[in-house]
């Protein structure tokens, strides 16, 4: 069911530029040219670059992944084609550094020949499992950020979110990559619209885009009325025309009347955004088992033929603009809108998924910058700005490099729009001077990271010094003690063995004297029972009498002694 919503919210600031956008809608989107070969760099998002998974020399299917995510804040990396992986080497990427980047070079083999695609049920799979999914799928915002699509599709809050947003927008001049995707495949963005509400449990589904494309709101209407996936409180809302109503806060504002603060997160008010061109690749992911290996790209400008290419991930600039009959007067090459793109060093470099358009710019197109002036403190920076900051404090605090005072004036809540250079009567590049404090803000705090690193290892080298050395200490120690124990044990058993040998002769000594006296005992019996008294004849009375009382008297003295003799005595 299709309506529109009785009233619409606002936001402040922004502008209204020339949007240029005619001229690169005439034509249905195109198919890039065929590629020899392709150059497909591994860190395509935001967070960790992906490892390679593949060697040189080895064949491939278009599809195959070829680099694994690492860890959850990354995506993986597709082939865009089938053929041979030629060189994982370093070359250059689409930035303005002109700094290169760990790539993996495709030569293409014609065949075009995909891996076996099966479809995800994603309705028997965890929300971890999804996650998981479509972080191996390698689907990421396709709005411009590149964010990891599976860390916002937190299908396991609990209650589910109010509202999904989809943002059809697209309000940066010149580029029309999202129109003509929503004119041509709008039955299958709401396809992955319905997939997303089912996954996060959404109650309200809001598909929000700039009245100055009425064929794509009308499309979108009708496969929303009636496609086969139609459902009620999915509304088609066509918002007001002003730059940039894009921008995910100010399109929620502008829907929901939801004005997400300072240090918040859309998610923590139940609303959550994503692009129709994401819609349409986790549609593809989910549904057709098709990772992410190609997105629309606009090609405009300074060139005679504008137009939208479907593009596979890893083609040459160069290769897509010679299609659309360059001007021999371009001097210059941008990635990305006149308001928020960025220049890049060379048509040579690949096309990433964060490339949704190819400006190629001229003095005539845009001329050269009048020179920078004093500012004059008029406010018309404040007054555009559509995040609600100062940009005469941030610029006078990016220039001075006091860089703390800029984040006290929230710095990184500037979304680079450009709407406060576009109106500046001073020619003040101000955007420049934010990207310059935050480059310097995120190089101090690695700076500071790898510091503070570096300390953490030198104090825990000292305390293991430390310890090691108390432990050696304790070691020594135990040994000396057990050595002391030792020679005291050693020293009572020499003198133990020396009182038991003492005690042991004593004894010795007295059984030998008793051993002698029994013997002598014994010999006297021996003799006493052999020999024959002598004189003992003719004895008179007397005598005899006398002899008798002798012997009683020795008897007495035996009886007296048997106590003190041996038993055997």
């Amino acid at each position: 069911m299709t309506t529109l919503l009785e009233s619409l919210f606002d936001f402040n600031g922004g502008v209204k530029p020339d949007y240029h956008k005619d001229a690169s809608t005439r034509l249905s989107i195109g198919v890039s040219p065929a590629q020899t070969e392709l150059v497909i760099p591994l860190h395509q998002s935001i967070g960790g670059t992906p490892r390679p998974i593949v060697a040189v020399g080895e064949q491939v299917k278009k599809g195959q992944r070829i680099g694994d995510a690492d860890g959850d804040v990354s995506s993986a990396v597709h082939a865009s084609t089938s053929g041979t992986v030629v060189a994982i080497e370093m070359r250059r990427m689409p930035h303005p550094s002109g700094l290169s980047s760990l790539c993996i070079v495709l030569e293409s083999d014609g065949r075009d020949e995909w891996i076996a695609c099966q479809a995800f049920d994603y309705k028997k799979a965890t929300p971890q499992e999804i996650r998981d999914y479509l972080r191996d799928s390698g689907v990421v915002g396709l709005g411009g950020a590149v964010f990891p699509t599976h860390l916002k599709l937190n299908a396991d809050r609990q209650g589910g979110i109010e509202t999904l947003i989809i943002n059809g927008a697209e309000c940066e001049p010149y580029i029309t990559c999202d129109d003509m995707l929503m004119r041509e495949r709008a039955d299958d963005i709401v396809r992955g619209v319905q997939l997303m509400r089912e996954i996060l449990g959404a109650k309200h589904v809001r598909i929000g885009i700039e009245d100055n494309k009425p064929e794509a709101i009308a499309v979108m209407q009708t496969a929303v009325r009636f496609g086969d996936n139609r459902t009620d409180d999915l509304l088609v809302v066509a918002v007001p025309t002003r730059y940039p109503a894009g921008g995910a806060k100010q399109l929620i504002r502008v829907i929901t009347g939801i004005e997400v603060p300072h240090g918040k997160r859309s998610i923590d008010y139940g609303v959550q955004c994503f692009n129709v061109a994401t819609a349409l690749a986790i549609y593809e992911a989910i549904s057709l088992g098709r990772p992410l290996i190609s997105r629309i790209v606009t090609v405009a400008g300074n060139v005679g033929a504008p137009r939208n290419f479907d593009v596979l991930i890893g083609t040459a600039i160069k290769d897509i603009i010679a299609a659309c009959e360059p001007l021999p007067d371009t001097n210059r090459l941008i990635m990305g809108g006149p308001m928020m793109g960025v220049e890049i060093p060379g048509d040579e470099v690949p096309v990433v998924k964060a490339t949704n358009c190819i400006l190629l710019g001229s003095n005539k197109i845009f001329p050269p910058p009048a020179p920078e002036m004093p500012c004059i403190r008029c406010g018309e920076c404040a007054i555009a700005c559509p995040a609600d900051l100062q940009p005469l404090e941030l610029y006078w605090f990016s220039r001075a490099k006091i860089f703390g005072k800029a984040q006290e004036y929230h710095l990184f809540d500037c979304i680079e729009c450009g709407c406060c250079s576009y109106v500046c009567p001073s020619n003040i590049p101000l955007v420049d001077y934010y990207r310059f404090a935050k480059s310097e803000i995120w190089a101090r705090e690695k700076e500071k990271s790898l510091a503070d690193e570096a300390r953490d290892r030198f104090e825990f080298r000292q305390f293991r010094d430390v310890r090691d050395e108390q432990e050696k200490s304790a070691r020594l120690a135990a040994r000396a003690a057990a050595a002391a124990a030792a020679k005291q044990l050693a020293t009572m058993v020499v003198t133990t063995d020396a009182a038991e040998i003492s005690t042991a002769e004593t004894s010795n000594e007295a059984n030998e004297k008793a051993a002698l006296i029994a013997a002598a005992i014994a010999r006297a019996r021996e003799q006493q029972g052999t020999t024959t008294p002598q004189n003992t004849q003719q004895l008179s009375a007397e005598q005899l009498a006398e002899i008798s009382a002798i012997e009683a008297r020795r008897a007495e003295i035996r009886e007296h002694a048997k106590p003190h003799l041996p038993p055997d005595a």
